[in-house]
C-alpha cells in the first residue's frame, strides 16, 4: 500500500479560506480554527509516522529475505557447476555413446551413462530452482524499492503540510497580537506583545490545578495588572471595546485570574460572598469582577451587560442573582460566544 494516500489532512487553497476578519473577534476564532487545524494535522502526522514505522519494518523484513534469497542462489550455484565440471573432467567414455548404441557397451559406459543422467537431471531442477529463486528476489527488490519511495514521499508531503499550517496559525497569532496590543494590551520588558493569548494556550491552561496557572498561560487584560486565560480575555477585550463604544469608557475590573493563594485570602475576608479556594472560577481565569455601574444590579451598565455580554461569552451566572447575590461577578463560556 501507497503510504502517499494515508492519513491526510485536507489543506485548503487560500481561496477558500475566510476573508479577513473585520474585528478583533473574528481574529480570535480564525487563530482558534487555525490552532484547531495545527493540532489535527498533528495527529494525523502522529498517525502516519506509526505507518511509516511499520513501513520502514516490512522494509527491513524484505531486504532481509532478499539477502537470504542471494545466498541460497549463491549455494545453488555451486552444485551446478561442480557438476558441468564433473561432466567435462569425466567424459562417458573415450568413444562417447557409440558402444552404447551398438550394443557393444559395458558396465563401465552404463554406469557412467546412469551417472551423467543423474547429474544432468539434479543440474536442471537446480536451474529451474534457481529460475524461481530470481523471480522472487526481482519481486522482493521491486517491493522493497517500492516501500522507500512511499515513505519519502509520505515524509515529504507531511513535513510540507505541518510547516504550512504552523506558519498559518504563527501568522494569525501575530496579527491577534498586533490587534491586542493596538487596544492597549501591554508590551512586556523585551517587546513580546501579549504572547500568552495564543488560542493554544487556552487548551493547556486546562492541564493545571485551579490558581496554579503559569503566567505565561494567561493573557494580560487592557486593564493593567489583570489577566485571564487567553480565550477568556481575547473574549473580554472585545466585550470590553463594545462597552467602551456604548458607555465611552472602558469597564472597570475589580478582580480577574485569582491564584489559589489571593483565592484562600479573599475567602477568609468575605465568608460566605467567595468561593471555597480551589473551586472557584476565579482561579481558571474565567471569571471577573466588575465595578463602574455594572456592580449595581438594574444599573444602565448592568442592563447592558445582560443584554449584550453573551455575544461574546460572557454571562451572569444564575447563582450571582441570589446566593450569594454578587451583579459585579461574570463567567466566560466559550460555547455561547456567537461573535464572529
Amino acid at each position: 500500500m501507497m503510504l502517499a494516500s494515508l492519513f491526510l489532512v485536507p489543506a485548503r487553497a487560500d481561496a477558500e479560506r475566510a476573508p479577513d476578519p473585520k474585528n478583533l473577534t473574528e481574529l480570535r476564532k480564525q487563530a482558534e480554527q487555525s490552532a484547531r487545524e495545527l493540532e489535527e494535522a498533528t495527529k494525523a502526522l502522529e498517525k502516519r509516522r506509526a505507518a511509516i514505522a511499520a513501513a520502514e519494518k516490512q522494509l527491513k523484513e524484505k531486504l532481509t529475505a532478499l539477502q537470504e534469497l542471494e545466498r541460497k542462489l549463491a549455494v545453488m550455484r555451486q552444485p551446478v557447476s561442480q557438476m558441468a565440471q564433473l561432466l567435462y573432467e569425466q567424459p562417458i567414455g573415450a568413444d562417447g555413446v557409440a558402444p552404447f548404441l551398438s550394443g557393444d557397451a559395458g558396465v563401465g559406459t552404463l554406469r557412467a551413462l546412469s551417472d551423467a543422467g543423474q547429474i544432468v537431471a539434479v543440474r536442471q531442477q537446480a536451474v529451474e530452482q534457481t529460475r524461481v529463486l530470481y523471480k522472487d528476489a526481482e519481486r522482493i527488490a521491486g517491493e522493497a524499492q517500492e516501500l522507500r519511495a512511499s515513505n519519502l514521499l509520505a515524509e515529504a508531503q507531511m513535513s510540507v503540510q505541518i510547516d504550512s499550517l504552523r506558519e498559518r496559525s504563527d501568522k494569525i497569532v501575530k496579527s491577534l497580537t498586533a490587534a491586542l496590543v493596538k487596544l492597549g494590551i501591554k508590551i512586556d520588558k523585551v517587546g513580546r506583545a501579549a504572547l500568552s493569548c495564543n488560542p493554544l494556550r487556552a487548551a493547556t491552561a486546562t492541564q493545571y490545578p485551579n490558581g496554579l496557572i503559569p503566567k505565561s498561560m494567561l493573557c494580560p487584560l487592557q486593564q493593567k495588572g489583570f489577566s485571564l486565560r487567553a480565550d477568556s480575555a481575547i473574549a473580554f477585550v472585545s466585550l470590553n471595546e463594545a462597552y467602551r463604544r456604548r458607555f465611552g469608557k472602558p469597564m472597570c475590573v475589580t478582580d480577574a485570574y485569582r491564584s489559589l493563594a489571593e483565592q484562600q485570602a479573599v475567602y477568609y475576608r468575605r465568608p460566605g460572598f467567595a468561593a471555597v479556594p480551589g473551586r472557584s472560577n476565579h482561579g481558571l481565569g474565567l471569571a471577573v469582577d466588575l465595578c463602574g455601574g455594572v456592580e449595581r444590579f438594574r444599573s444602565a451598565e448592568f442592563v447592558w451587560m445582560e443584554q449584550n455580554s453573551k455575544r461574546y461569552g460572557w454571562f451572569h451566572p444564575a447563582w450571582a442573582y441570589s446566593s450569594p447575590f454578587e451583579p459585579w461577578h461574570w463567567e466566560y463560556d466559550p460555547k455561547l460566544d456567537t461573535q464572529g
